[in-house]
């Protein structure tokens, strides 16, 4: 009997001091961390998808935008807060896996100090030519490069922003060598190509479509694994030359290491079948992005293969942030 008691007595201290269950979770609302300023790609498809979690799970998800220092503040603030799946990140691969490579201050290890709970989507660069230039595949533009070492010039968002790495890593598969020309953002790089300044660029889907439309680029491939909803005419760089090539800004949704599995468990459940519908589709597709979804360990693995990536391609490049 006094075995029995005692068991009893540290079941229920048990339960007074275990985590909450995910059946109770969430009751109050959710602090979602997006390391970026309001207004941006990664802000927008946060909102939208916030509001669908909140919706599905009947709390609300309320967006904290805190951007600077290459979105190392943001993930600072939710890498020290409480995991009880109370605080969250909705954060981009910039973040995640290319800015640790580039003087990045943190006190902390990118790939341990978050629990993965699940890769929301991806948008890739295009490769875009001006019109004048001789090239309508990616072949024929790697052979005008190889014939003409450093004469080609390439516009970029800036140094060490995904574009530029995009071309760093294009150059380094195919082997060739270009001129980097550096813009303070996608818009002025975009109007740079497109007035034929810059005959080469690598920039976002949603940067670049309109003067794709328009004619004023014409658009080579992009660099996803296969090719996108919003424009399924425009082959990959893998298929086109460079069989393997993958260079996208992928968004994912964490939380701080430690967060109940329970909790980790069912906001990846929810977000898959968000991810799952057709209104996402059409969403995501505005911004030239694909869906991507399943389980919390695979977004760790795609984390992990993208952070190793770009670690080898800016080493290799030598390239530093501005």
């Amino acid at each position: 009997m006094k075995l029995k008691g005692t068991a009893l007595l540290a079941a229920c201290a048990s339960a007074l001091t275990a985590p909450p269950a995910a059946a109770a979770y969430p009751d109050k609302p959710v602090r979602v961390v997006v390391p970026a300023t309001p207004g941006g790609a990664l802000d927008v498809v946060a909102r939208q998808l916030m509001q669908k979690l909140g919706e599905s799970v009947g709390a609300q998800f309320i967006i904290d935008n805190r951007g600077g220092a290459a979105g190392s503040i943001g993930a600072e603030i939710v890498a020290r807060a409480p995991a009880d799946g109370y605080t969250l990140m909705f954060a981009s691969s910039s973040v995640l896996a290319i800015n640790p490579h580039l003087g990045a201050k943190t006190t902390y290890d990118i790939l341990r100090i978050f629990s993965p709970m699940i890769l929301i989507g991806y948008t890739p660069n295009v490769l875009a030519v001006h019109p004048s230039l001789p090239a309508r595949t990616v072949r024929e533009l790697i052979t005008l490069a190889k014939a003409k070492p450093g004469a080609l010039a390439f516009a970029s968002n800036g140094a060490g922003t995904l574009s530029h790495l995009t071309a760093a890593l294009f150059l380094q598969q195919a082997r060739i060598d270009m001129l980097h020309v550096p813009y303070k953002s996608a818009a002025p790089a975009v109007i740079a190509a497109a007035a034929g300044e810059v005959p080469v660029i690598f920039s976002a889907y949603a940067s670049v479509s309109t003067q794709t439309q328009a004619g004023k680029l014409r658009a080579l491939a992009v660099t996803s694994a296969k090719r996108i909803a919003a424009a399924p005419a425009i082959p990959t760089v893998a298929e086109a030359a460079l069989p393997g090539f993958e260079s996208t800004q992928w968004w994912g949704l964490y939380a701080p290491a430690g967060t109940p599995s329970e909790i980790v468990a069912r906001l990846n459940r929810e977000m898959n079948a968000i991810l799952n519908t057709a209104e996402t589709r059409k969403r995501l597709a505005a911004e030239g992005a694909e869906p991507a979804g399943g389980s919390a360990g695979e977004l760790a693995a795609y984390h992990k293969a993208d952070y190793d990536r770009w670690e080898r391609v800016i080493r290799a490049a030598g390239i530093k942030a501005e």
